[in-house]
Order: structure tokens, then C-alpha cells, then sequence
């Protein structure tokens, strides 16, 4: 069986509800993130996946990551990875869009990065080497982290520049599976938030 790795992004905190860029800034989640994770761990626990034997588990270690795979029931089974931490912005910690915006009109974060953080190309080599420990090994994985560092797996897990990360979105609490399709690397599920609906 060819290796798939398994994205949950963390539930919903203050500062994802307000748009702010939180990159290293340690946000715990809100009583409604908290819900969602223990919505997608009961996803995750029932049929088709059924707790997912034999998957390998790792978490970003900031709080907001962790506190969703451990109230999705996989915390005993999960290693912190400081790889999975989100982008370092910098000097755009805190801000939103349209506060950037009004300092540098047009900016795209996938185009133009952040002045004083994680540049384009470390996020990208970062994003390479968790694909590669994905692919290491004949079982799949699960990772709980953020929303761009997810979406930067999921550009090069195709083998697409990390740039492609700005047209593939990701909700807060969502689940989503990297796997093939033909022997390429395919998406499989993306931005699944079904779980959220009941």
C-alpha cells in the first residue's frame, strides 16, 4: 500500500475567528474549536477509518494543534514535531490581511512572504521534509497542525511549487488525505469539514 498522510487542521481560536495571522503565537482554542476536534475525533474513530490502526501520529507543539489531536483521542499515540509548527510571520504576527494591506497595497503572502519571519523557501523545505517522512515507510500518518503549513504539504506532496498553497484553503477543524492516484501523487480529500455539520 502506498503511503497516505492524513491532515487535521486545528480547531478554531480566536485570533483564526478574526482573520489574525497566528504563526508562533501559543492561541488556545475556543470552546468551539474544542467541539470540532471531538467531532473529527469521532469521525476519525468510526467506519471508514476506525481509529486508524498502525498510523503514525504527530503534532505541531503548539497548543492549539495539540489540545485538537488530544481531544480527537490520538494524544497517547502522537509525537510533537516542531516541523509541523506554523509559518514564522514575522513581523506580521497578530495582523490581518487588511491591516498588511494597508501598508503594502497588493501584497499575497504566497508571492511576497514576511518581513523578519520563515522566508518562502524555508516553509517549502520544511513542508519537503515532512512529505518525505510521510512517503518513508509502508503506513499512513496523521498530522495535526496549521493552516498553512498544511496547505504547503499539500502543494508539494503534488510536486507543485509552495506557491500552488494559495489556491488550496483550509477551515479550521477540517480533515484532509494526501494519497495517489495512477501511482502520482493525488489529492484525495480536501477540506472535508463534514463532520462539523452534524
Amino acid at each position: 500500500m502506498a503511503p497516505r498522510i492524513l491532515l487535521a487542521r486545528h480547531g478554531q481560536t480566536e485570533w483564526s475567528l478574526l482573520g489574525r495571522h497566528t504563526g508562533r503565537t501559543d492561541i488556545p482554542l475556543l470552546d468551539e474549536g474544542r467541539r470540532g476536534a471531538k467531532l473529527l475525533g469521532e469521525r476519525l474513530h468510526r467506519g471508514p477509518w476506525q481509529g486508524l490502526p498502525g498510523v503514525e501520529v504527530r503534532t505541531s507543539p503548539l497548543v492549539r494543534a495539540s489540545e485538537t489531536c488530544a481531544l480527537a483521542g490520538f494524544a497517547d499515540r502522537a509525537e510533537p514535531w516542531d516541523a509541523l509548527m506554523e509559518w514564522d510571520y514575522g513581523a506580521y504576527e497578530g495582523l490581518t490581511p487588511a491591516q498588511i494591506h494597508e501598508r503594502r497595497p497588493g501584497w499575497l503572502i504566497w508571492r511576497d512572504g514576511v518581513p523578519e519571519g520563515e522566508t518562502l523557501e524555508r516553509l517549502s523545505a520544511r513542508a519537503d521534509e515532512i512529505v518525505a517522512w510521510a512517503r518513508s515507510a509502508d503506513r499512513d500518518v496523521l498530522v495535526f497542525a496549521h493552516g498553512h503549513i498544511l496547505r504547503s504539504i499539500g502543494a508539494r506532496w503534488l510536486g507543485e511549487d509552495v506557491s500552488f498553497a494559495s489556491r488550496i484553503r483550509l477551515d479550521p477543524t477540517s480533515l484532509s488525505v494526501l494519497g495517489w492516484a495512477y501511482g502520482a501523487p493525488a489529492i484525495e480529500r480536501w477540506n472535508d469539514t463534514g463532520h462539523l455539520e452534524r
